[in-house]
């Protein structure tokens, strides 16, 4: 149902334009007969009454286009204390709605006007009614009466502040209880609509007295209705249920984070490193208490039936701690030199010093799924680069994830920062965090590559970082080694599949089709399990060969690869410009000229030469971990480690310098002299 106003204002504009020209018409007969029109004088229920039909037809053409069939129903006073003509309206509304039409719903002002049944009046015999003065009271009763599931009370702000919006320190409430009557100070009516935001509190707190929830948002956000149908957070909720005294506001985070991080940047770089190799040494001496936790994600996993290779990523066991523990390590140890790190010094005039240094990029989102080694991970070069981060991790690692960021916790409390990393484990909808972009400066998804593609498509005004797909190529050239070939194949495909910088596509040269290493390659993968598709040219050689490949641009993650021969390494190339994704691609040659003209030619973020795709990693790279591997363009490509977590600012030293004094005929010149950074 839909309760509206408008017919009045409609109607005004209406009359006004019949009075206009009669006006006209009036001054060129008589001259001396006209009066000045004043809108203000028209009649309301005259004005409401023409307006009806115009109002009326308005929505019949916006809704016809839906293909939704619309019916009006106008209320007045009456209608609500008679018992029988309460019945009939109620019994009509039903009606339409089981024929699917949509009832447009407002007060009959061209007969009465506005009602006001008070709470103590008997509206119906012993009911009790709300005073119905605006559209949002009648809007409650109506739905109330016919026991809604949901109210949307529309504004021209977001929905309900803890002051007006338009004051300093104002927030916006996502949900309202009682409990929040004292805590709120309400400004002036809406610019819109019939009724401000008192009234609108007011109607939803007795709608959900009856058992109607109710949601307060801006009528002109896009979608809002349907974006609230969906579960988002939307406007404001009114509620009976109360949170968790432990549940902490996902809003209240981001800004602890902000916190956070300058409490971080004031700290010295051994006290951050310090921080780091406390958590270090926490991931091997609670390594029992860490896989507890995992085992119960484990147990929920395949009981659910997680993929084997999801499976893998959620496993923790001794090894990967010890291995988590010394990355960790390398990113304390290489902490000292990254925030406030000098990179250009530049005297620009006689005591006017310019200084470019390094500082955090703020607060940092990074969403990862089924990987909670991220975890411990991403905290530690947040904390190693001062800056704040907030996390959000799949459901499938709750309990891991739970227990890693325990100790992330712990880490912080001995440097006084307890809240610059956050796990977000409220029901928060990713696309809820990924509109918080007065609280988060940059997002790091981590996981599949829908999961990438779906964020990179949703954030509109934060930036991601990031790369949707790992399609890897390794390319074994005419002039390759057989025993390196086989070796770094099989590492590339079969170390761990389900990596990003695990290989997808074989590429072989064609004059390698006779010899030795394209038989031997393909018994070995197919020695270790792996499920070989082939490529367009390689289907056209082969009369019994593998199954065709569906894309030359899919990642497997799992032991599956596609395999395909091109005549040259200048087709090698073109294949990986055409169907890679820019992520990591691989040369196998004893041939140097060969090698630099693939390593020069490939655009992709990390090229290697007789080296395995594996190699593409932060922890490998020596950067201790990696928040993710980044295929942009700006800012940081390939693993991204504590320096693509750091941006710069400039520092500017003076006496009294200014800029006026550098004019022509001033009393100071420019000397722009590079400085040694020391």
């Amino acid at each position: 149902m839909m309760v509206t106003s408008g017919a009045v204002a409609f109607g005004k504009q209406k009359l006004a334009q019949e009075l206009l020209m009669s006006l006209s018409m009036r001054e060129t007969l008589n001259p001396k007969d006209s009066k000045e029109f004043d809108g203000a004088t028209l009649e309301p229920r005259a004005a409401a009454a023409v307006g009806q039909s115009g109002l009326m037809s308005l929505y019949d053409a916006m809704f016809a286009q839906y293909g939704v069939k619309i019916a009006q129903v106008l209320v007045t006073k009456p209608d609500f204390y008679n018992e029988e003509t309460r019945n009939n309206l109620f019994c009509t509304l039903s009606e339409l709605i089981s024929l699917n039409i949509v009832p447009i719903i407002n007060t009959n002002d061209a007969v009465s006007p506005p009602m006001f049944i008070r709470d103590d009046e008997p509206a119906g015999g012993a009911r009790r009614g709300i005073p119905i003065k605006d559209n949002d009271s009648l809007s409650a009763m109506l739905a109330a009466e016919v026991q809604a599931d949901l109210l949307i009370l529309m504004s021209d702000v977001d929905g309900i502040y803890n002051k007006p919006p338009w004051e300093d320190g104002a927030k916006l409430m996502h949900t309202y209880t009682s409990d929040d009557s004292n805590s709120i100070e309400f400004g002036k009516k809406s610019k819109v609509g019939t009724g401000g935001m008192d009234s609108k509190v007011k109607a939803a707190t007795w709608a959900l007295d009856r058992g109607v929830s109710v949601v307060i948002c801006n009528g002109m956000q896009e979608k809002a209705i349907k974006t609230i149908i969906g579960g988002r957070k939307v406007g404001t909720f009114f509620t009976e249920a109360t949170e968790s005294s432990n549940a902490v506001p996902v809003e209240v985070m981001a800004e602890n984070a902000r916190t956070g991080s300058r409490q971080m940047q004031a700290l010295t770089p051994a006290q951050r490193a310090s921080a780091v190799n406390t958590l270090a040494d926490l991931l091997v001496s609670r390594e029992k208490f860490i896989l507890e936790a995992n085992a119960k994600d484990l147990a929920e996993a395949q009981k659910n039936g997680l993929a084997k290779p999801l499976l893998s990523r959620l496993s923790l066991n001794s090894a990967k701690l010890k291995n988590l523990s010394i990355g960790l390590k390398q990113i304390a140890e290489d902490s000292h030199k990254n925030v406030g790190r000098v990179l250009r010094r530049t005297r620009l005039a006689d005591h006017l010093e310019l200084k470019q240094v390094t500082v955090p990029i703020g607060v940092l989102l990074v969403i990862f799924e089924s990987r909670p080694d991220s975890l411990p991970q991403v905290a530690a070069l947040a904390m190693a680069s001062a800056n704040g981060l907030l996390l959000k991790g799949g459901k499938e690692a709750a309990h891991s994830n739970k227990a890693l960021m325990e100790l992330v916790k712990e880490a912080l409390a001995t440097v006084g920062a307890d809240h610059a990393v956050s796990l977000v484990s409220t029901r928060e909808e990713i696309s809820d965090l990924l509109s918080m972009e007065n609280h988060i400066d940059l997002i790091i998804p981590r996981g599949s590559s829908e999961l990438v593609r779906n964020i990179q498509q949703q954030s509109l005004h934060i930036p991601v970082l990031g790369h949707a797909e790992g399609v890897c190529h390794v390319y074994i050239d005419r002039d390759a080694d057989l025993q390196k070939a086989l070796h770094i194949a099989r590492d590339a495909k079969c170390d761990y599949p389900a990596a990003c910088n695990a290989m997808e596509t074989l590429l072989i040269h064609e004059d390698l089709m006779s010899g030795e290493i394209f038989t031997d390659v393909c018994n070995m993968l197919k020695r270790e399990g792996v499920k070989i598709y082939a490529g367009p040219r390689l289907n056209q050689q082969l009369t019994f060969g593998p199954p065709a490949a569906k894309s030359l641009k899919h990642e497997y993650g799992a032991l599956e690869c596609c395999i395909e021969i091109v005549p040259s390494l200048e087709e090698a190339i073109n294949h990986i410009h055409t169907y890679g994704s820019g992520h990591t691609d691989v040369i196998v040659t004893e041939n140097d000229a060969a090698a630099k003209q693939f390593l020069g030619s490939v655009d992709s973020a990390c090229v290697f030469h007789n080296a395995s795709s594996r190699f593409a990693d932060g922890f490998r790279f020596g950067l201790g971990a990696e928040v993710g591997i980044s295929t942009a363009r700006i800012h940081a490509r390939g693993p991204v480690g504590v320096e693509g977590l750091l941006t710069t600012k400039w520092i500017l030293n003076g006496e009294d310098h200014a800029a006026a004094d550098f004019a022509e005929g001033g009393r100071r010149t420019w000397l722009h002299e590079t400085l040694p950074l020391d």
